[in-house]
């Protein structure tokens, strides 16, 4: 019963790493979201910009936001070994 309880607590704590990860990723992709709102308005308020400007700045900023979303992705994987670490220890811990 104790050790149930130790597991769940466990998993718990898993559970609220991975669920501050996934609103760290949600903020980042509201950002994102906004940022590509205002570069679309600019773009249709100054029509008179070069187009080769305006591809020049979106291609930056989708470059940036792959690296953040390599970087996302990269975060949550990190938790979630962590957490498979932890159950191979607990494993290897109730064999013994």
């Amino acid at each position: 019963m104790l050790s149930r309880l130790q597991e769940l607590r466990k998993e718990e704590e898993t559970l609220l790493r991975v669920k501050a990860a996934l609103h760290d990723q949600l903020t980042r992709l509201k950002v994102e979201e906004l940022a590509l709102q205002s570069m679309i308005r600019s773009r249709e308020e100054n029509i008179t910009v070069s187009s080769s400007a305006v591809a020049e700045e979106t291609q930056k900023t989708l470059g940036q936001m792959d690296n953040e979303a390599a970087i996302n992705q990269t975060e949550l994987h990190l938790s979630l070994q962590d957490h498979e670490e932890e159950e191979e220890e607990e494993e290897e811990e109730s064999d013994s």
